[in-house]
């Protein structure tokens, strides 16, 4: 059996990692370019989710350092991390091709063949 699929915050957010460790607010500013400004975390949605993600064993922190007397921990996504957000970009990848399959077969008017299943749209014998 497959594992479900992933949150999108949670997606976006190794998205974000799978280049180079970044701390928090490097996430939420790349979250945000990622989704086109759709997706805008909150810092405690995204602390949350970082713990999470941590404690998953997906994310790992990379370092510490001090900066106007706090601490910025920089986070980065680990080997099984890597391996998860793969697996979910072609899930997804998987899922957007069968979409432009189908509505491709709509716009020509024509019907596609699914395995035994005809959709409607291709003209018979068509496949997509």
């Amino acid at each position: 059996m497959s594992e479900r699929s992933m949150q999108e915050p949670t997606f976006l957010i190794l998205t974000a990692l799978a280049a180079a460790p970044q701390h928090g607010y490097g996430v939420i500013s790349d979250v945000q370019e990622i989704s086109g400004g759709r997706v805008r975390l909150r810092a405690g949605t995204l602390y949350a989710a970082l713990d999470r993600l941590q404690s998953e064993g997906l994310i790992t922190t990379d370092r510490e350092e001090i900066v106007d007397g706090r601490v910025r921990r920089y986070y980065r996504l680990t080997d099984e991390g890597g391996t998860r957000l793969a697996a979910e970009a072609e899930r997804l990848r998987r899922h957007a091709e069968a979409a432009a399959t189908r509505l491709r077969a709509r716009l020509a008017g024509g019907a596609v063949f699914l395995g035994a299943r005809r959709l409607p749209g291709l003209p018979a014998g068509g496949t997509a």
